[in-house]
């Protein structure tokens, strides 16, 4: 039995997708609340069951009634922008919500034998300004995050280390780098991919609005990523960090680029301050040489396939 909680994000949905390959509906449970996508996309693919990871009678009933042996646990506020909006619920929902998780296994485990294994979706926000000697940055560096967002996740991946150290519960952390693909919405790829669309198709004027053009990310595809979380499931150390992050960096501006050759359409582009953040990482770039070390894995797919 696989549990996945935010199977209404991008993320969880490409792994319902490729889980449901091997495994019938009902061997995977897939909780949502507040989805980012539509739903009618996974439909039928997994055992949907609606829960608030905030609440702990939640999500212990949700685990003591199906006690999976796999849990990907992947349920968060994941804008760092919506975290300023939101501080509090971002924290309820990211670090409560782990707790929750880890406690409901630890109160199971103390009533009967239960050893799942608890693959945690952690993020390369957690690690904050990283300066260009530093990159690509590897999983010793210091946590040091720009925003309400990274804060939480540095305390998701904390818990889950600590749960491992303490009580023994096999959690194994997953710094997530920028990933992207079909149902993302929020991240710099994603977004300007969908405005170049709508030029093409006449919904807006012939003009690409961008925020910072000099920020530079490697973008996974979501995809690799799907690959990495179930490779570490079968073959990561409990209570160690992989950093899963692309090979290759972009700046903005060969992002627009990319998308001009692929829609083969010319337009202008025009920076808007409003799209700028409060507080913003100028590179994002992670070392995986670990992640692929302990598990074979390598990113199949580069950014213009993924375009």
């Amino acid at each position: 039995m696989i549990l996945i909680t935010g199977a209404g994000g991008m993320i969880g949905s490409h792994l319902i997708e490729r889980l449901s390959c091997r495994e019938r509906k009902e061997n995977i449970i897939a909780s949502y609340y507040k989805p980012t996508i539509d739903m009618k996309e996974i439909e039928g693919k997994a055992t949907f069951v609606e829960t608030d990871v905030r609440y702990f009678q939640n999500v212990y009933a949700l685990v003591e009634q199906n006690k999976p042996q796999v849990i990907y646990h992947l349920a968060a506020q994941s804008f760092p922008g919506v975290s300023w909006d939101k501080p509090q619920e971002t924290l309820e929902t990211n670090v409560i919500g782990t707790a929750n998780l880890f406690e409901a296994i630890k109160l199971i485990r103390a009533k009967e034998p239960y050893d799942p294994t608890v693959v945690v979706a952690c993020s390369s926000a957690a690690y904050g300004y990283v300066s260009e000697e530093e990159v690509p940055i590897s999983e010793d560096h210091a946590m040091l995050p720009l925003h309400p967002y990274g804060v939480s996740k540095v305390a998701q991946d904390l818990l889950t280390h600590q749960y491992w150290a303490t009580f023994g519960i096999k959690g194994i952390r997953v710094r997530i780098f920028n990933t992207t693909g079909p149902r993302k919405i929020g991240d710099v790829c994603a977004d300007l991919t969908l405005r170049a669309i709508q030029i093409e198709k006449g919904y807006i004027p012939p003009a690409l609005r961008v925020g910072n053009m000099d920020n530079r990310r490697a973008i996974l595809d979501v995809r690799d990523l799907v690959s990495a979380l179930i490779l570490l499931a079968a073959k990561g150390a409990p209570g160690e960090e992989y950093n899963a992050s692309a090979q290759k960096v972009y700046a903005v501006y060969e992002i627009v680029e990319i998308i001009k050759k692929e829609l083969g359409l010319p337009f202008e582009v025009t920076v808007d301050p409003a799209l700028f953040r409060l507080k913003d990482e100028p590179i994002i770039f992670g070392d995986s040489s670990k992640l692929a070390s302990a598990t074979g894995w390598k990113p199949e797919y580069d950014l213009a396939t993924t375009v």
